[in-house]
Protein backbone atom coordinates (compact mmCIF):
# COMPACT_ATOMS: atom_id res chain seq x y z
CA UNK A 1 0.00 0.00 0.00
CA UNK A 2 1.10 3.80 -1.05
CA UNK A 3 2.93 5.74 2.01
CA UNK A 4 1.87 8.87 1.12
CA UNK A 5 -2.11 10.39 0.34
CA UNK A 6 -0.98 11.18 -3.47
CA UNK A 7 0.10 7.99 -4.14
CA UNK A 8 -2.43 6.11 -2.97
CA UNK A 9 -5.44 8.85 -4.24
CA UNK A 10 -3.55 7.77 -7.73
CA UNK A 11 -4.00 4.10 -7.08
CA UNK A 12 -7.84 4.58 -6.26
CA UNK A 13 -9.00 7.04 -9.07
CA UNK A 14 -7.80 4.05 -11.64
CA UNK A 15 -11.12 2.34 -10.86
CA UNK A 16 -13.19 5.22 -9.27
CA UNK A 17 -13.98 8.75 -9.51
CA UNK A 18 -13.70 9.93 -6.08
CA UNK A 19 -13.58 13.53 -3.63
CA UNK A 20 -13.77 13.84 0.06
CA UNK A 21 -16.96 14.49 1.52
CA UNK A 22 -17.49 16.61 5.02
CA UNK A 23 -18.78 14.27 7.67
CA UNK A 24 -20.32 16.15 11.04
CA UNK A 25 -19.70 14.35 13.71
CA UNK A 26 -19.28 15.11 17.86
CA UNK A 27 -15.63 15.89 17.96
CA UNK A 28 -16.07 18.15 15.09
CA UNK A 29 -15.74 17.32 11.13
CA UNK A 30 -14.07 14.33 9.33
CA UNK A 31 -13.92 14.31 5.10
CA UNK A 32 -14.25 10.73 3.97
CA UNK A 33 -13.46 9.59 0.60
CA UNK A 34 -16.33 9.08 -1.22
CA UNK A 35 -17.37 7.47 -4.62
CA UNK A 36 -19.10 9.37 -7.47
CA UNK A 37 -19.25 7.27 -9.84
CA UNK A 38 -21.12 4.32 -8.50
CA UNK A 39 -23.58 3.31 -10.64
CA UNK A 40 -20.60 2.50 -13.34
CA UNK A 41 -18.39 1.03 -10.84
CA UNK A 42 -21.65 -1.51 -10.22
CA UNK A 43 -22.49 -1.88 -13.86
CA UNK A 44 -19.04 -2.91 -14.42
CA UNK A 45 -19.50 -5.91 -11.64
CA UNK A 46 -22.63 -7.18 -13.82
CA UNK A 47 -20.62 -7.11 -17.22
CA UNK A 48 -17.67 -9.06 -15.45
CA UNK A 49 -20.24 -11.72 -13.62
CA UNK A 50 -18.27 -10.53 -10.65
CA UNK A 51 -21.69 -10.61 -7.89
CA UNK A 52 -22.29 -14.19 -7.34
CA UNK A 53 -23.23 -12.91 -3.42
CA UNK A 54 -24.37 -9.75 -3.28
CA UNK A 55 -23.63 -9.85 0.15
CA UNK A 56 -20.04 -10.57 -0.17
CA UNK A 57 -19.56 -9.04 -3.39
CA UNK A 58 -20.94 -5.76 -3.87
CA UNK A 59 -19.64 -3.14 -2.52
CA UNK A 60 -21.14 -2.58 0.86
CA UNK A 61 -17.19 -1.25 2.37
CA UNK A 62 -17.80 2.08 0.12
CA UNK A 63 -21.41 2.81 2.24
CA UNK A 64 -21.31 5.60 5.39
CA UNK A 65 -23.14 3.54 7.42
CA UNK A 66 -25.24 5.07 10.47
CA UNK A 67 -24.74 2.86 13.02
CA UNK A 68 -20.73 3.25 12.93
CA UNK A 69 -21.55 7.00 14.47
CA UNK A 70 -24.45 5.58 16.93
CA UNK A 71 -21.34 3.29 17.97
CA UNK A 72 -18.88 5.87 17.71
CA UNK A 73 -20.79 7.92 20.23
CA UNK A 74 -21.59 4.92 22.20
CA UNK A 75 -18.19 4.16 23.01
CA UNK A 76 -18.13 7.72 25.41
CA UNK A 77 -19.41 5.82 27.67
CA UNK A 78 -16.20 3.95 28.27
CA UNK A 79 -12.76 5.17 29.35
CA UNK A 80 -10.64 5.56 26.49
CA UNK A 81 -7.10 7.02 27.68
CA UNK A 82 -4.49 4.52 27.01
CA UNK A 83 -6.91 1.92 25.31
CA UNK A 84 -6.47 0.62 22.37
CA UNK A 85 -9.56 -0.21 19.65
CA UNK A 86 -9.23 -2.77 17.10
CA UNK A 87 -12.37 -2.07 14.29
CA UNK A 88 -13.42 -5.34 12.10
CA UNK A 89 -15.38 -5.01 8.78
CA UNK A 90 -14.34 -1.46 8.52
CA UNK A 91 -15.03 -0.45 5.42
CA UNK A 92 -13.70 2.75 4.69
CA UNK A 93 -13.52 2.99 8.60
CA UNK A 94 -15.72 5.72 10.04
CA UNK A 95 -15.89 3.83 13.56
CA UNK A 96 -12.08 4.10 13.81
CA UNK A 97 -12.13 7.60 12.56
CA UNK A 98 -14.62 8.54 15.00
CA UNK A 99 -12.97 6.53 17.87
CA UNK A 100 -9.61 8.36 16.96
CA UNK A 101 -10.76 11.79 17.31
CA UNK A 102 -12.51 11.03 20.79
CA UNK A 103 -8.86 9.98 22.16
CA UNK A 104 -8.78 6.41 22.28
CA UNK A 105 -4.69 5.83 22.11
CA UNK A 106 -4.47 3.07 19.44
CA UNK A 107 -6.72 2.71 16.88
CA UNK A 108 -6.67 -0.56 14.17
CA UNK A 109 -8.84 -0.21 11.26
CA UNK A 110 -9.25 -3.83 9.61
CA UNK A 111 -11.08 -4.85 6.85
CA UNK A 112 -10.17 -8.25 3.86
CA UNK A 113 -11.02 -6.24 0.89
CA UNK A 114 -8.30 -4.42 -0.62
CA UNK A 115 -10.17 -1.43 -1.96
CA UNK A 116 -11.77 -1.48 1.67
CA UNK A 117 -8.28 -0.68 3.38
CA UNK A 118 -7.51 1.79 0.38
CA UNK A 119 -10.22 4.24 1.33
CA UNK A 120 -9.60 3.51 5.28
CA UNK A 121 -5.75 4.56 4.75
CA UNK A 122 -6.74 7.39 2.52
CA UNK A 123 -9.15 8.49 5.08
CA UNK A 124 -6.54 8.34 8.07
CA UNK A 125 -3.87 10.51 6.06
CA UNK A 126 -6.19 13.22 4.82
CA UNK A 127 -7.71 13.30 8.39
CA UNK A 128 -4.38 13.65 9.94
CA UNK A 129 -4.85 10.55 11.75
CA UNK A 130 -1.69 8.48 10.35
CA UNK A 131 0.17 8.58 14.04
CA UNK A 132 -3.37 7.09 16.00
CA UNK A 133 -4.62 5.01 13.41
CA UNK A 134 -3.01 1.86 11.55
CA UNK A 135 -4.89 0.19 8.26
CA UNK A 136 -4.35 -3.53 7.83
CA UNK A 137 -6.08 -6.93 6.64
CA UNK A 138 -7.39 -8.90 8.84
CA UNK A 139 -9.10 -12.07 8.54
CA UNK A 140 -11.13 -13.53 11.65
CA UNK A 141 -11.69 -17.01 10.26
CA UNK A 142 -7.92 -17.15 10.50
CA UNK A 143 -6.35 -19.87 12.97
CA UNK A 144 -4.55 -18.98 15.76
CA UNK A 145 -3.53 -15.65 17.33
CA UNK A 146 -2.14 -12.40 15.57
CA UNK A 147 1.57 -12.48 15.80
CA UNK A 148 0.88 -8.98 15.14
CA UNK A 149 -1.36 -7.85 17.95
CA UNK A 150 0.57 -9.85 21.06
CA UNK A 151 -1.32 -8.20 23.85
CA UNK A 152 -4.51 -8.57 22.65
CA UNK A 153 -7.19 -5.14 22.33
CA UNK A 154 -9.33 -3.55 25.67
CA UNK A 155 -11.63 -3.23 23.12
CA UNK A 156 -13.04 -4.90 19.70
CA UNK A 157 -16.13 -3.32 17.96
CA UNK A 158 -17.89 -3.41 14.22
CA UNK A 159 -20.73 -2.14 12.68
CA UNK A 160 -23.11 -4.35 10.74
CA UNK A 161 -21.16 -7.28 10.52
CA UNK A 162 -23.38 -9.70 11.86
CA UNK A 163 -25.25 -10.58 8.89
CA UNK A 164 -23.07 -13.06 8.09
CA UNK A 165 -24.27 -16.25 10.06
CA UNK A 166 -21.33 -18.13 8.99
CA UNK A 167 -19.12 -15.50 10.24
CA UNK A 168 -20.46 -16.44 14.06
CA UNK A 169 -18.60 -18.96 15.01
CA UNK A 170 -14.88 -17.90 13.84
CA UNK A 171 -15.68 -14.45 14.97
CA UNK A 172 -16.08 -15.47 18.54
CA UNK A 173 -13.13 -17.62 18.74
CA UNK A 174 -10.93 -14.48 17.18
CA UNK A 175 -12.62 -12.55 20.21
CA UNK A 176 -11.44 -14.96 23.03
CA UNK A 177 -8.30 -14.76 21.43
CA UNK A 178 -7.51 -11.20 21.09
CA UNK A 179 -9.74 -9.36 23.73
CA UNK A 180 -7.85 -8.48 27.24
CA UNK A 181 -9.20 -9.81 30.37
CA UNK A 182 -12.16 -7.98 30.98
CA UNK A 183 -12.19 -6.25 27.71
CA UNK A 184 -15.27 -5.55 25.82
CA UNK A 185 -16.59 -6.45 22.02
CA UNK A 186 -19.41 -4.19 20.82
CA UNK A 187 -21.69 -4.83 18.19
CA UNK A 188 -23.90 -2.19 16.29
CA UNK A 189 -26.80 -3.62 13.98
CA UNK A 190 -29.69 -2.46 12.40
CA UNK A 191 -32.95 -4.28 13.84
CA UNK A 192 -33.70 -5.17 10.17
CA UNK A 193 -30.84 -7.38 10.04
CA UNK A 194 -30.99 -8.37 14.12
CA UNK A 195 -29.22 -12.04 14.48
CA UNK A 196 -30.06 -13.06 17.95
CA UNK A 197 -28.21 -16.29 17.20
CA UNK A 198 -25.17 -14.63 18.05
CA UNK A 199 -25.58 -13.55 21.53
CA UNK A 200 -26.90 -16.71 22.32
CA UNK A 201 -23.81 -18.54 20.94
CA UNK A 202 -21.53 -16.01 22.55
CA UNK A 203 -23.44 -16.16 26.18
CA UNK A 204 -21.50 -19.45 26.10
CA UNK A 205 -17.93 -17.88 26.23
CA UNK A 206 -18.39 -13.97 27.42
CA UNK A 207 -20.83 -11.99 29.88
CA UNK A 208 -23.53 -10.95 27.37
CA UNK A 209 -25.77 -7.52 27.66
CA UNK A 210 -27.90 -6.13 24.60
CA UNK A 211 -29.93 -3.00 24.68
CA UNK A 212 -31.13 -1.18 21.42
CA UNK A 213 -30.64 2.48 20.82
CA UNK A 214 -32.77 5.03 18.25
CA UNK A 215 -31.36 7.16 15.36
CA UNK A 216 -32.17 9.58 12.97
CA UNK A 217 -31.18 9.78 9.76
CA UNK A 218 -31.81 10.78 6.05
CA UNK A 219 -32.08 8.76 3.18
CA UNK A 220 -30.92 8.74 -0.54
CA UNK A 221 -33.97 11.28 -1.13
CA UNK A 222 -32.96 13.25 1.72
CA UNK A 223 -36.15 12.11 3.58
CA UNK A 224 -35.42 11.95 7.66
CA UNK A 225 -35.64 8.31 9.09
CA UNK A 226 -35.52 6.45 12.72
CA UNK A 227 -33.99 3.32 12.68
CA UNK A 228 -33.75 1.02 15.86
CA UNK A 229 -30.07 -0.52 16.09
CA UNK A 230 -29.42 -3.47 18.46
CA UNK A 231 -26.03 -2.84 20.24
CA UNK A 232 -24.83 -6.26 22.10
CA UNK A 233 -21.69 -5.96 24.63
CA UNK A 234 -19.41 -9.46 25.07
CA UNK A 235 -16.99 -9.02 28.39
CA UNK A 236 -14.31 -11.32 28.17
CA UNK A 237 -14.11 -12.97 32.00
Amino acid sequence: MSDTLKDLLAEIERDFEVGFEPLQVDDGQLEVLTIHNMQTHLDALLRKKAIRDPLRDLPLWAKVWPGSFLLGRFLRKYPVEGKSLLELGAGCGVLGLVAARHGFARVVISDVVEDALRFARANVLHNGLAEQVEVCHLDVTAPGRDARFPDGFDYIAASELLYLDDLHRPLLKFLSRHLRPGGKAFFCTDMARHKPRFAKLASKTFNVTEGHLGLKSRDEDGAEQRRVYNILILEHP
